[in-house]
């Protein structure tokens, strides 16, 4: 995994959105796309609102490294599959931060449909 300062945990964790990118195989950067993100302990987790079967998350986790930029942080990450113990946490980061959008919009990221 990524390790994160504290600073940067706290940044990255406040900010309304994040942008990610993952590499090609040729070592250059796709385009970045806008989501939201959602901080569990000393870890920042991003889901698909639109399923796995989205073409930047298909990307991301087939190339396994990328970047991200969030509250004035730009840092080169790397994708992997969560453990099945942080989806709770996960969830709760995101309901914190985004319940205000409403249940229909945050379900799209929340929730045992989407942890997977």
């Amino acid at each position: 995994m990524t390790a994160w300062t504290s600073d940067e945990l706290t940044r990255i964790g406040g900010a309304e959105e994040l942008q990610v990118a993952s590499y090609r195989s040729d070592g250059t950067l796709r385009p970045y796309v806008t989501i939201w993100t959602g901080r569990a302990g000393d870890d920042i987790y991003i889901r698909s609102a639109y399923g796995r079967d989205n073409g930047w998350f298909r990307r991301a986790l087939a190339s396994g490294i990328g970047r991200i930029r969030a509250g004035g942080v730009e840092k080169d990450v790397i994708f992997e599959e969560p453990g099945d113990d942080v989806h709770a946490a996960v969830d709760a980061a995101y309901h914190a931060k985004y319940d205000r959008h409403g249940q229909q919009i945050v379900g799209t990221v929340t929730g045992p449909t989407r942890r997977r």
